[in-house]
């Protein structure tokens, strides 16, 4: 068996606790960890932490050579709530049936709502490198797989009722509200929409009495039902719906057209899965919540042990322009794959405690974050990354099955986005200006530097807006060249005269900076003043007008490169 990790990271430490934990439950059993997602809609970056915060911790374990199991139950027997903006408002008509016998929207070639929303995210989740074992809950519940456990729920119904009763905000006698808690936020469950909570719901405690089991209507399929009583010797569940006005008895022992409520139907989960390990969102964790009331009814009428896990944080997003594949502008994983690898997505996850929320880029912050991440893979490969964000990295960049693939060739995202902003994706073009970086060891195919410079390209043609695009100017401005002083003059020959021995992206680089210090008399290697930064600011701008006709643009060097010297020279006076 591996070596217990020494690593300081936040996963290793879970993982200690939950090896721990499982041992103490079941002895020489697999470990079982969790996470639920509900297909009601896009599945969002913010839903994805339910998924990695335990793939992280199970890969951990994996590694340690240790069985994993990490379950992902689909929530797709949920009910459908609402119609999402940009729907047509017919769907109205299937609010109440479950996900999966809704039709998918329109133009979608699957063949349900559940359906249509859960590949997106199956496509993402492989393409990270998640292993899970996925449970359709229609599957589950349809089947019968669950009959023993529903059975089981209903027969303990006031014991259920009783762990409710502690939590529910108003008083089943009087129906005046209770003081011991605030009731659930709804902004709370619109922003859970994804994680497994489509609901708050525990059921009913109508005039017939407490039920924590809901059926779905057999005429209408809608769960807009009522059940009027129930025997525990016969099974005999009776019924009526208020959707269509039909009401029928059913033997509940044959009867698979129905499920638990949520804040029951989770914790019997647990029970059936044997879960260990599962993490909640901050609307599962409140008093009174999900999360907080299946810990006891768990122990209570399933006699077993609720998981341990931490209450994730919010995930937020840096600018978002143009994102028109997700209804409502939420972004989802699919999203953030189409502008970056996926070792860099899980890092973001990775590097940070699941109680700390983070921001994911989809503005001019992605540069930086890929320069961050390139530093980061530099100090790893000298051995001088500190020991926590060392094993971010590791776990960012393969599992235990192994490593993700990777662009051979990782320029500088920055640069790519620059390049592809420029040649507006002409491969040969693209590849001349690759080809030139670095003369020393040149680009010689353009898949040397893919996939990123594909995210790159996608990046800049769907979240840089048009008036920030650079477009090279067609003919020199001769106006701006006719009225330049002899400074300005003087400026330009030096940049033109250097341009052949400089033709690199480091040469340029130390040329564009180079070129005011001579004029200032200093050195090029001096150390820039303030004056000398005020005197550089005005000599680039000089170069971007010439250029690309406005005061700023992409890094000069990489702009003279795309540009070319040819034409560099000619629209620079030369």
């Amino acid at each position: 068996m591996a070596q217990q990790s020494t690593e300081t990271d936040w996963v290793s430490r879970f993982a200690d606790e939950v090896i721990a934990e499982a041992e103490r439950r079941a002895p020489g059993k697999p470990v079982v960890v969790a996470s639920g997602l509900s297909p009601s809609g896009p599945i969002h970056l913010g839903n994805l932490r339910e998924v990695m915060t335990p793939h992280l911790v199970a890969d951990e374990i994996r590694r340690r050579g240790h069985a994993c199991i990490h379950v992902l139950s689909w929530d797709d027997y949920d009910r459908y709530r609402k119609v999402p903006a940009g729907i047509d408002p017919s769907w109205a008509e299937h609010i109440g049936k479950p996900l999966t016998a809704v039709p998918a929207p329109p133009g979608s070639p699957y063949g349900s709502w559940a359906e249509h929303f859960k590949a997106a995210m199956e496509e993402s989740l492989a393409e990270l490198g998640i292993e899970y074992r996925g449970i359709s809950q229609t599957e589950q519940y349809t089947s019968g797989a669950y009959r023993e456990q529903v059975l089981h729920a209903m027969k303990h119904r006031g014991d259920i009722d009783a762990v409710l009763d502690r939590y529910r905000t108003k008083d089943k006698a009087t129906g005046k509200p209770k003081k011991q808690q605030k009731p659930v936020d709804e902004a709370e469950l619109e922003a859970a929409e994804g994680s497994g909570a489509a609901s708050e719901d525990d059921g009913s405690a109508g005039r017939a009495g407490y039920y924590p089991y809901k059926p779905y209507c057999t005429v209408c399929n809608k769960d807009l039902t009522t059940v009027t009583g129930y025997d525990d010797e016969t099974t005999d569940l009776s019924y009526e719906c208020t959707a269509c006005g039909h009401s029928e008895t059913v033997a509940l022992r044959e009867f698979d057209h129905g499920k638990l409520v949520w804040k029951v139907d989770w914790p019997m989960r647990w029970a059936y899965e044997g879960v260990v390990f599962e993490p909640s969102g901050v609307d599962h964790s409140s008093p009174g919540s999900s999360f907080v009331v299946g810990g006891q009814i768990v122990r209570e009428v399933f006699g077993a042990d609720q998981p341990i896990g931490p209450m994730y944080a919010f995930v937020g997003i840096s600018g978002m322009a143009k994102m028109s594949s997700s209804k409502g502008g939420v972004p989802t994983p699919g999203d953030a794959l189409k502008i970056m690898e996926a070792p860099l997505l899980r890092w973001l996850y990775a590097r940070r405690r699941p109680n700390q929320s983070f921001k994911i880029a989809f503005d001019q912050e992605i540069q930086r974050l890929y320069d961050e991440w390139d530093k980061l893979a530099a100090k790893v490969a000298d051995g001088s990354a500190q020991p926590a964000d060392a094993a971010a990295y590791k776990r960012a960049i393969g599992t235990a099955a192994g490593e993700l693939p990777v662009t051979p060739r990782p320029l500088p995202y920055r640069t790519l986005a620059s390049v592809m902003d420029i040649t507006a994706g002409h491969d040969e073009q693209t590849l001349r200006i690759l080809s030139e970086l670095d003369p020393d060891n040149p680009v010689r195919s353009l898949d040397e530097a893919r996939p990123r410079l594909d995210k790159a390209e996608y990046w800049i043609t769907t979240q840089v807006p048009t008036d920030q695009r650079t477009i090279v100017r067609d003919e020199p401005d001769k106006e701006l060249l006719g009225s330049l002083d002899e400074e300005g003059r003087t400026s330009l020959r030096l940049l033109l005269d250097g341009l052949d021995e400089h033709w690199s992206l480091d040469g340029l680089t130390t040329l564009v900076y180079g070129v005011p210090k001579i004029q200032a008399g200093l050195d090029p290697d001096a150390k820039p003043t303030p004056e000398l930064k005020v005197a550089q600011r005005a000599f680039f701008a000089l170069l971007y007008n010439l250029l690309v006709g406005r005061d700023t643009g992409p890094r000069l060097p990489t702009l003279l490169l795309a540009v070319g010297a040819d034409r560099g020279r000619r629209l620079l006076g030369g």
